[in-house]
């Protein structure tokens, strides 16, 4: 019989790996009985298939291999089912600064670059002058008004690359009550233009900030591409 089963796993590397036999003694009590895919002494079980581990233990891994990975998992909010929902906005805001600080040390990248890079991080500057040219208005309020808008990125900034957080292609102008929903998941688009809007989010304050079923426009082939990221990994979704 040669069937068998397909998972499907999204690989992220460590700013700094983590080599867990260095910490075998803190890891060893959290490693389950059977099937681990760790040993007591820290090194791989290449015997191990389809190994579980608990959260306790992921959550350990995560504080050893970088503590803002651990802050953010801890800050998660979660559903009844464990499902995640959101994540704490500070830690959000840790993480993008830490992202800046990297912008602002690494060598090599020209200063008029990297200004425009942190500008980026807000919505304003180079990135919104390079939106500007695909967009018009905010795709929901239709305000059309530059100094009441912001260039909201699709593909947030702390998790594009630098060429990302500069494309036009990967930015919205929207004003700032929808960036807000659109930037913290509460709200998405399809790529026919049909608004979304997330099962965790407050129906009375979506009403209360103008949000209702609509069609927001067409989208091109790159927006799409960024939107598609947006639907699968911004946009809070629930077990329930």
């Amino acid at each position: 019989d040669l069937r068998g089963w397909r998972v499907d796993v999204n690989f992220q590397k460590f700013p700094d790996p983590l080599r867990t036999a260095d910490h075998s003694k803190l890891i060893a009590p959290l490693l389950p009985s059977r099937y681990s895919p760790i040993r007591t002494d820290g090194f791989g079980n290449q015997g191990a298939y389809f190994a579980q581990i608990s959260r306790d233990l992921a959550l350990l891994i995560a504080e050893l291999a970088d503590p803002l990975l651990w802050q953010t998992l801890t800050s998660a909010t979660e559903d009844i089912s464990g499902q995640l929902i959101e994540v704490a906005l500070p830690v959000i805001q840790d993480w993008e600064d830490q992202q800046q600080r990297q912008v602002e040390s690494t060598e090599g990248i020209a200063e008029t670059t990297r200004t425009a890079l942190v500008r980026a991080r807000i919505g304003q500057g180079k990135f919104k002058q390079h939106v500007s040219t695909l967009e018009r208005a905010c795709r929901i309020t239709k305000v059309d008004n530059m100094a009441h808008l912001v260039a909201s990125h699709i593909k947030p900034w702390r998790e594009s690359n630098n060429e990302e957080r500069l494309a036009g292609s990967n930015g919205l102008l929207l004003t700032p009550s929808i960036d807000h929903l659109f930037d913290r998941g509460f709200i998405s688009f399809e790529d026919s233009g049909e608004l979304i809007t997330s099962p965790v989010a407050d129906t009375r304050s979506l009403e209360r900030m103008g949000i209702q079923p609509t069609n927001a426009g067409l989208f091109n082939t790159d927006q799409k591409f960024f939107l598609d990221y947006h639907r699968k990994d911004i946009l809070l979704k629930s077990a329930s």
